[in-house]
């Protein structure tokens, strides 16, 4: 198949780039390394979309939640990733959480079963001289391809360390310890949860701080973490009562075998549809792996844990998009090239599925003969782009979710949870102004106009 633009990186952004641009009627290559015989320090499959640190796509409420204004969004725009996630969610409160295989399983299924999209496993090292590409190739960047980015932009990669929460088996919980509740009742009883006195806390904490860890490499040594993927060790190393405010927060769990909030409690998310995988929240870690056996099997009710996979860390490479990119997401320097998903310096699975939607609709206005605006800053979609390619500062840009920090203020004084309505209903006003003013004009081989494009 003769391809109009070539998209580098299967993950959540290029799969979802590549979706939108084959809906759109235009021809993509898809490239994946993974499935060649390439590893990565992450990914455990080679299916595309693989989700390789929580199974949570985090808040689904849509109207006092910025990351839940995103999903409802993506939903409105025809995002493959959404579609997919519902079809494949499992118990998770007012969070959306997926089976990780069944979701990974299903993007790659109808990816390969579109008629305008090519699947092929292949390393890309150098970025194309002048064909139109997408470049979704994410944290895990080959050495080679990023020394070609490097050499296209003129700048060094910035990184980041991103860390592995471990899976246990639900089997292996005891459960006689354990109990189901979500904080303050809301959204069933999808969590399992450990409880911990004062004195099993200290120990826990003091095990934490003094477990063998992974050694840094010498060029990992000056990285920094991102802050909303701390690991459970590192966090405890900024104080005593840190993980008690933090993913060890005991307040609005009564404990039904005391009627009491215990000291700490330690939360477990269901991670497959078959609910026989339960992924321990929060505690991503860089923790040796017979440390984590060890120091995790403290936690009450956990004494017999078995892992179906451990904790781990990867390092990150993201570029200064505010300084390179322009407001669709092309390279200043090369604009034939474009960059989604977290290589742009967005974080997390939703945001990154976003960047890669708005860049595979960007792509399809301008192999169509127009041009498409970005969408307003009042919307999740545009607030987060507008983040990435030039409303944070160059000079100390590091990866961001979606939150209301990054949306123009709403005007008037109202309280918080009244507050956060008012952005979401203004970002849904916006965005159906934004979606009826495109004109239309024709799509070439797709659905007929821009604006059903843009519809989905």
């Amino acid at each position: 198949m003769t391809h109009q633009i070539h998209i580098i990186g299967g993950g959540l952004a290029g799969s979802e780039a590549a979706w939108q641009l084959a809906e759109a009627g235009v021809k993509v290559r898809l490239s994946e390394m993974r499935g060649t015989g390439e590893k990565t320090p992450a990914h455990h499959t080679d299916s595309l979309a693989e989700l390789v640190c929580s199974n949570s796509f985090r808040s689904d409420d849509a109207d006092r939640n910025a990351v839940g204004l995103l999903h409802s969004e993506m939903r409105q725009l025809g995002s493959l990733i959404m579609t997919t996630a519902d079809a494949h969610k499992v118990p998770a409160g007012s969070a959306l959480a997926v089976d990780r295989d069944g979701f990974s399983a299903a993007v790659t299924e109808r990816l390969a079963a579109h008629p305008n999209i090519e699947i092929v496993r292949e390393r890309v090292d150098a970025l194309p001289a002048s064909r139109p590409t997408i470049v979704a190739t994410g944290p895990l960047t080959a050495v080679k391809l990023a020394e070609s980015i490097g050499a296209a932009t003129g700048a060094d990669a910035l990184a980041f360390f991103d860390a592995i929460a471990p899976i246990v088996y639900r089997e292996s919980i005891d459960m006689e310890i354990a109990w189901m509740a979500a904080r303050w009742d809301k959204g069933g009883k999808d969590y399992v949860n450990c409880p911990m006195d004062k004195d099993q806390y200290l120990a826990f904490h003091q095990a934490l701080l003094d477990g063998e860890k992974t050694e840094f490499r010498e060029w990992e040594q000056n990285t920094p973490y991102f802050e909303g993927c701390m690991p459970i060790e590192v966090m405890a190393s900024r104080g005593l009562d840190t993980l008690r405010f933090g993913p060890m927060k005991p307040v609005g769990l009564d404990n039904p075998r005391t009627g009491r909030w215990p000291h700490a409690v330690v939360q477990l998310r269901q991670d497959n549809a078959l609910g026989t995988l339960f992924n321990i929240v929060g505690f991503q870690t860089k923790l040796k792996y017979a440390e984590q056996v060890r120091i995790f099997r403290m936690i009450p009710g956990l004494e017999n844990a078995e892992f179906a996979r451990l904790g781990g860390l990867h390092r990150n490479t993201f570029i200064n998009s505010p300084q390179l990119l322009d407001s669709t997401l092309r390279l200043r320097k090369a604009p034939h090239i474009r960059f989604a998903g977290q290589i742009t310096g967005c974080e997390g699975y939703v945001e990154s599925a976003a960047v890669g939607l708005m860049a595979g609709r960007f792509a399809a206005a301008e192999l169509a003969g127009t041009t498409l605006a970005p969408p307003p800053p009042e919307t999740a979609f545009g607030a987060l782009l507008g983040h990435i390619t030039g409303g944070a500062d160059a000079d100390s840009y590091q990866p961001m979710n979606v939150n209301f920090g990054l949306f123009p203020p709403v005007e008037g004084k109202s309280k918080k949870a009244d507050r956060k309505l008012l952005y979401t209903t203004r970002a849904s006003e916006k965005l159906n102004e934004w979606l009826a003013s495109v004109p239309p004009h024709a799509s070439g081989a797709g659905r007929g106009t821009m604006r059903s494009i843009l519809e989905g």
